[in-house]
């Protein structure tokens, strides 16, 4: 069966076909975030226009790319939620398009849920049930996942997520956006023992908490910033200072990540942890939770890097499974913000 899926939750537009779950015969990507850049974050209203612009470009180069016509397109897998609002509209409204015309099946499906379904692509010893993680932008949660259709939310962050706490020191220090690819760089040339960052506790054992983090973040550098020159109002930390400020947090947020996650695999009694979503393209990252994990006698699972930003080919695989569990939707398909 050839799945053609769409994904437009945030700022990329991307379209794949997925042979029978597995087989990702295209993957085309377009991204907006050169025209983010300059704003600090993602911005709505820019991302979907550039969406709208770019969706039937972006499909056609992917049929072409897969080698079929749209005539052997069996399935049109979309993610309906969560993201922003307009471009989750312009993927969804792409999508029953095609369902229409072509009179195919339309599945709607879990952006979050697709980070798990990433390790699926490439990985053929994955069994049920296990822990996922998904760590991404927008989303920090743990899950126990008994089917594809059976998902159960075990924690989730209560504040920032994730990749929006790396997003905000980035800034903080002065790197730019996105945060996640220059913190980790500036953090390989600094000493990650100089500061003692810790993440915030929580009521429910499982969850988050990235916004205390990020404040002492704040703090340490307005309290260690410098004057260049006497006669001169600019401030500034040392680039040695930025390194092991870097290198501090990155430590103490993937030692959360890590205990937390581990934690979950105790009590859900399984040796199987699956990782995925933007974060998880960290190098320090799974160089990390591989060593904790062979120590623990937990088997992790990343998707490659290319798979773990935003895609389509996970939304393809994802929907796929789902429409073998009987999963269909009609042209009533909405948007799920939640």
């Amino acid at each position: 069966m050839n799945v053609l899926g769409i994904e437009t939750s945030c700022d990329e537009t991307s379209v794949a076909v997925v042979q029978d779950g597995r087989r990702v015969l295209s993957n085309t990507v377009a991204s907006s975030l050169r025209f983010h850049k300059k704003y600090g974050g993602v911005i709505p209203e820019i991302a979907s226009r550039m969406q709208l612009e770019l969706i039937a470009q972006v499909a056609e180069h992917a049929i072409q790319e897969a080698g079929i016509t749209l005539k052997k397109v069996d399935l049109v897998a979309v993610t309906s939620g969560p993201g922003l609002l307009g471009s989750l509209f312009v993927g969804i409204s792409f999508a029953k398009a095609l369902s229409l015309s072509l009179s195919r099946p339309l599945v709607g499906v879990n952006h979050v849920y697709s980070h798990i379904y990433a390790n699926f692509l490439e990985s053929r010893n994955l069994k049920l049930p296990f822990v996922a993680l998904v760590v991404s932008g927008g989303h920090t949660s743990l899950f126990y996942v008994e089917d594809f259709h059976k998902i159960l939310t075990l924690g989730q962050t209560q504040d920032d997520a994730c990749g929006e706490a790396f997003d905000k020191v980035a800034k903080i220090l002065g790197l730019g956006y996105p945060g996640g690819p220059l913190i980790e760089r500036l953090a390989q040339r600094g000493d990650s023992k100089k500061v003692k960052f810790s993440c915030s506790g929580t009521d429910r054992k499982m969850d988050f908490s990235f916004s205390g983090i990020k404040t002492a973040v704040l703090y340490y550098v307005r309290d260690n910033t410098r004057h260049i020159y006497k006669e001169c109002e600019s401030q500034t930390l040392s680039c040695e200072l930025k390194r092991d400020i870097a290198a501090s947090f990155q430590k103490a947020v993937t030692d959360v990540l890590i205990k937390k996650s581990f934690l979950a695999c105790r009590l859900k009694k399984t040796k199987t942890l699956i990782i995925g979503g933007g974060v998880a393209a960290n190098s320090y990252l799974r160089e990390k939770f591989n060593s904790a994990a062979k120590e623990a006698g937990i088997t992790c699972y990343f998707p490659s890097k290319e798979f773990c930003l935003d895609n389509a080919a996970m939304v393809a695989g994802f929907g796929y499974q789902l429409f073998r569990k009987g999963k269909v939707d009609g042209l009533d398909l909405n948007v799920e913000l939640n």
